[in-house]
Order: C-alpha cells, then structure tokens, then sequence
C-alpha cells in the first residue's frame, strides 16, 4: 500500500512546505487542493519556474479539482461551462507539475424531486464525459468521487458510482468515510477502475472526516487499498491514520519511496 494526504489538512502553506512534509514523514503520495491559492488559474498564471520544486521530491502527486461553488449537474448552463473550465484547467496544471490523476465530484441537485436529479444527472454525466475526454487527451487519469449517501449528491451509491465512470469514460476514487454511509460500504470496493482512494472515518451517519478507527468503518476493507489519500483537517490525526494503516500492512515501510 502506497499512503499519502491530502493539503487540506496544512491548507495554506507553500507547494514546497507540503512537499517536504510528505518526503520527512514517509509519505509516497499527496493530494493537492486546488482551491483558494491553488486555484489551477491562478497557478496556470505563475512563473512555470515556481513548479519545478515537484522535481525536486519523489511524492507522486494527484490534484483535487475545485468544487466551491462549482456543479457539474446545474441546472444552470453557465455554471456547468464555468465548472468544465476549471476541470480542463485542473488538467493543464496537472500536466505543468507532473500529476498523475485528478478527482472530482459529480455534482449535486438542490430541488429533491425526481425529475430534477434525472436532468441533473444527465447534465452531470455530458459535463464530466468532456472533462474526462479533455484529460484524456493531455494524458491526465480523470476521477470521479463518491459522494454521501444523500439523495442531493450524485454517486451516493456504489452502482450510481459504477454508472458513471462507465458513461463517463472516467476512474472512481472512492472515499471511504462517504462509503460509510451507505448500507453497504464494501460494494464501493468492488468496483473497476479505481484510480485511488481517499481515507476518513465517521459515526456511518455524517460526513465527519474522523480519523481511521475512531468512526464505524470497517477497517478490514483497506486490506484492499493500493493507493490510499488521508483526507482530514488535522495533521495529527493524518499520523494518527497512518499508523493504523502500518499496523494493517506489515509490508510497509515507512522510510520507503
């Protein structure tokens, strides 16, 4: 198993401070937040000098795409063409650092009524397959999330999850705290293509972003992870997470790279 966080937990900090945290700690992956001063615009504008700090570690890096006050699945047309924008830009800067992959949700509806998620859904679908398309295409893994299993949020369920990454074209990344709050966690786990996962732990209710072990996931199931991203707001609690996931590999090795 190959371990990594994501930036949200050191939010604000520089490419380089994130960088060298994972390389001191053991880490092989990291997942950059591309919000607020990582806004993939606002980088794709930098001097490209500035990247080449990713030269310098051997972390293999992912980018989550922006999704404040973005929707794939708007009902509104302008919002859908502002969020496959910065997803197209979310990939040219992918491509600028060397990133492998990046995430993003499917989007959401904000009328709970049946006839409104099925046109979002059909909205959230078109966006994403030129998104993945555009990725595709610079050589960029697109990925789409699992979300919680809310009736807004889309890919609330492994086989809505599963239909979208097969219309789309896409990998899954699968988060395993949203999984927990679904009837059955383990069938997110079953899926194709899965390009990576993000690890969290809750109460099976909420969306709590607990460390692992201190929720009710069942932590059998990341037996089954090859590359997983500790998605939390605390650093310690990333550590805490990290030596959960040592005690249930015994083939890890935390100075290996």
């Amino acid at each position: 198993m190959k371990i990594g966080f994501s930036t949200l937990a050191l939010f604000m900090n520089s490419l380089e401070h994130f960088l060298e945290t994972a390389t001191t700690d053991g880490f092989q992956l990291m997942e950059l937040l591309c919000e607020g001063p990582y806004w993939p615009r606002n980088m794709l504008l930098m001097d490209k000098k500035k990247f080449e700090v990713f030269n310098s570690y051997d972390i293999e890096v992912f980018l989550h795409a922006p999704s404040i006050d973005l929707n794939p699945a708007s009902l509104n047309p302008g919002i859908r063409e502002e969020t496959l924008k910065q997803l197209n830009e979310t990939a040219d800067f992918a491509v600028e650092i060397g990133a492998k992959a990046i995430t993003t949700h499917p989007g959401m509806i904000h009328r709970f009524e049946d006839r409104i998620r099925d046109l979002g859904m059909m909205y959230s679908i078109e966006t994403l397959q030129k998104a993945n398309d555009y990725s595709q295409g610079r050589g960029i893994k697109f990925s789409i999330e699992n979300m919680p299993d809310r009736y807004a949020y889309f890919c609330n369920k492994a086989e809505e999850h599963e239909f979208f990454v097969k219309e789309c074209g896409s990998y899954a990344t699968v988060d395993t705290g949203h999984a927990n709050t679904s009837d059955s966690p383990e069938s997110f786990f079953k899926m194709k293509k899965i390009a990576y996962y993000h690890l969290n732990d809750n109460d099976g209710e909420k969306d709590q972003h607990l460390a692992l072990g201190e929720g009710t996931f069942d932590l059998n199931l990341l037996s089954r992870v090859d590359k997983g991203i500790i998605e939390l707001n605390n650093y310690e609690n990333i550590l805490k997470s990290r030596e959960i996931l040592v005690s249930l590999d015994q083939n890890y090795d935390i100075s290996a790279k």
